[in-house]
């Protein structure tokens, strides 16, 4: 018999943690989790736009370190658990700042603020980069009242500030210029 996806664990409002505590399905830890994985997913459709090579490699690769800091938040630090988990690490952060680097190196400063837009695909990371923004925000709350790795909220903070870089660099790939904001009175 085929293994079922449903278990009926969950259906009375809570799910597990790795390790096999058991928390309410509101709990700010699988909030914090579950918008990294709306995130993750948001990428996927990112991926199924048309961009250059290399960064929908980059975006392959990000997609893999997504589900390793959904594995790290999904693991309470506290108590520790009794089987190795995959984390994320500085050279993460590092990965992400060497290609923000490299996109800055051939993009036009920035004198303005710019609109979301341009191509489908910059559009589409344009919302990832929303999405990284309120995962950050949730990591932070989380982090106030529970022990997180260490390098959770400085990687979700180096991702947004990645995916605004790469709707950039798709945007001047396809000749698509950035669109500045200009307030209305």
């Amino acid at each position: 018999m085929a293994t079922r996806i449903y278990t009926k664990t969950g259906d009375d409002g809570t799910t597990g943690l790795f390790g096999g505590i058991r928390v309410r399905k509101d709990d700010l830890r699988i909030e914090t989790y579950g918008t990294v994985d709306e995130l993750n997913a948001t990428i996927g459709v990112v991926r199924t736009c048309v961009m250059p090579d290399a960064i929908a490699e980059q975006l392959a690769s990000i997609s893999s370190v997504l589900f390793t800091l959904g594995a790290d938040l999904a693991t309470p630090l506290n108590p520790p658990p009794s089987f190795e988990i995959p984390r994320i690490t500085m050279e993460h952060i590092q990965e992400l700042e060497s290609l923000i680097d490299r996109f800055d190196e051939q993009l036009e400063p920035l004198k303005a603020f710019i609109l979301p837009g341009g191509t489908q695909a910059a559009a589409h990371l344009h919302v990832a980069r929303t999405i990284c923004r309120r995962a950050e925000r949730c990591a932070v709350a989380l982090a106030a009242h529970e022990d997180v790795g260490i390098y959770v909220v400085k990687y979700l903070n180096r991702l947004s500030d990645y995916l605004f870089t790469a709707a950039r660099a798709v945007n001047a790939e396809a000749g698509v210029g950035d669109v500045p904001w200009r307030a209305r009175t």
